[in-house]
């Protein structure tokens, strides 16, 4: 099934070496939804996303506060094209 809407975030605070990556991946993966998260070297975490809107919407909601360790500052998403990710993996 192809992904109807996809975006980009980045997320900014303590979202590096608190386990953002994995526990985003578990999230996406839970939801069904397909793309890749990352760390960046100014200390932020991004994430390519994709699916459906309803499901987008309660991972972007996610991203608002993370897992329990994190303490995000700021969340900046863009709708982007979808791409087509088979899986949602940790880069």
């Amino acid at each position: 099934m192809k992904a109807e809407h996809a975006y980009s975030i980045r997320i900014y605070g303590r979202v590096q070496g608190v386990g953002f990556r994995y526990y985003t991946q578990q999230k996406a993966v839970k939801l069904g939804l397909t793309g890749f998260v990352s760390n960046k070297a100014d200390g932020s975490v991004y994430i390519e996303v994709e699916g459906d809107e309803l499901r987008l919407n309660e991972f972007l909601s996610w991203c608002q506060t993370g897992p329990q360790w994190a303490h995000v500052l700021k969340v900046r998403s863009n709708e982007l094209p979808p791409v087509g990710y088979n899986s949602f993996t940790i880069k």
